[in-house]
């Protein structure tokens, strides 16, 4: 029963877009309705500017953290139950969440800031890897979606390296079973993105301005 309440919580909680509920109040609009017609912190910057993407993003971030702050504290509570399952089940319900919330007509982001949160909660120094690696791909593209899609790819590389030594999944003996978790997250995080990747083979993805 636990494992079900949590992933209802952690999807509830991603379900929340605040991209959305920030465009309508300040704007007067769905961001969905502009430019890329995502839900996310780029189409934010581009359409509303630096300030309120940087609210997005964080905020975004933010729910990859209470969702799996969530899952912690319950673990911690309950004693017997398995604290790796809680936390990754939270981790790709919040994601799903994100991606198709249930208050916006399940049409939403595509979960890479709220992975991030996730990676930051549950492995911090692979979470810092994957968010440098995708900052450099990106100054060096200029194209936002391909230092996502790059980090999403690293993510489960990076796994294999650690296997059980993560915390959370190290106290449960569910060592591989974090490997899975990477790769459902990463599955997701891609399969969002993929008319991005048709722009990107085809050369014609659009790029973000420095200058701007």
């Amino acid at each position: 029963m636990e494992y079900i309440i949590i992933a209802i919580i952690a999807y509830l909680i991603g379900s929340i877009n605040f991209s959305i509920l920030i465009s309508k109040k300040k704007a007067g609009y769905d961001i969905r309705q502009k430019g890329s017609g995502n839900a996310g912190t780029t189409n934010m910057l581009r359409n509303l500017g630096k300030k309120y993407a940087a609210i997005t993003l964080i905020c975004d971030v933010l729910k990859g953290v209470v969702a799996i702050g969530i899952a912690i504290i319950v673990g911690n509570i309950l004693g017997d139950t398995n604290k790796a399952l809680l936390v990754q089940i939270a981790g790709v319900a919040v994601v799903i969440g994100h991606t198709f919330p249930i208050f916006f007509g399940f049409k939403g982001g595509k979960g890479v800031a709220t992975s991030l949160g996730i990676l930051l909660m549950t492995n911090w120094q692979l979470g810092l890897i994957c968010l440098v690696f995708a900052l450099v791909l990106m100054a060096l593209t200029r194209v936002v979606s391909m230092g996502s899609i790059a980090a999403a790819i690293l993510y489960p590389v990076l796994t294999l390296f650690v296997g059980g030594g993560h915390y959370i999944v190290e106290s449960s003996g569910l060592g591989s079973g974090y490997f899975i978790y990477s790769v459902i997250l990463a599955v997701i995080v891609i399969f969002n993105h993929r008319e991005n990747i048709k722009r990107i083979l085809s050369g014609t993805e659009n790029k973000i301005s420095f200058n701007k």
